[in-house]
């Protein structure tokens, strides 16, 4: 999926203290000529988080001293292999109390690092997992509608029943069966 778009400024995109965060991490690693590594131990972290119960209770929990929580990050970290710059930058997390905002952090660099590259996500809800096919069918028509280079995020949503729920940047195009009928029972308790 080629081509330029037009890419929705970067503050829209991460908002507040993750845009914050995203800056300067985005900024120092850019300085260090460690962007593409930084960019990707980002997205291994946040898969880390994702895959570890015992990573997502450490994080969440609201019991665990600053100080404890940020040796325990940091073992985890160097048992990882993660770099010297990423874990300064989660010990910097750590030590202002942001640990618990740490997924935000993660996403709000994704969502910085993407649009400094003029890279648009559409966060793609279906009612059963897309196929390959359906996947670059539906870049094929994002790139009609002017969105040339997108990263899609799929999500699985069973209460949809069929179609798709597409939200990128600001726009929202609803095509799945339960809003279909949403709009046909409000359309018969019009003609009723």
């Amino acid at each position: 999926m080629s081509s330029t778009i037009a890419a929705s400024p970067i503050a829209d995109r991460a908002s507040g203290l993750s845009a914050r965060y995203a800056r300067a991490l985005y900024d120092l690693a850019d300085e260090r000529k460690q962007l593409d590594q930084t960019v990707s131990e980002m997205a291994a972290l946040g898969s880390l988080i994702g895959d570890s119960a015992p990573l997502r209770q450490l994080i969440a929990s609201r019991s665990i001293d600053a100080a404890e929580a940020a040796r325990a990050m940091e073992a985890v970290l160097a048992g990882q292999g993660f770099s010297d710059l990423v874990r300064h930058f989660i010990g910097t997390a750590v030590a202002n109390r942001r640990l618990r905002d740490l997924p935000e952090l993660i996403s709000g660099f994704a969502a910085y690092v993407a649009a400094k590259r003029g890279i648009m996500t559409a966060e793609v809800a279906s009612a059963h997992p897309l196929t390959d096919t359906q996947r670059a069918q539906l870049g094929a028509r994002l790139a009609e509608a002017g969105y040339g280079r997108v990263t899609i995020r799929e999500s699985v949503d069973p209460s949809l029943l069929g179609g798709l729920v597409v939200k990128i940047g600001s726009k929202l195009y609803d095509t799945s069966l339960k809003s279909r009928l949403q709009r046909l029972r409000f359309v018969m308790k019009g003609a009723a």
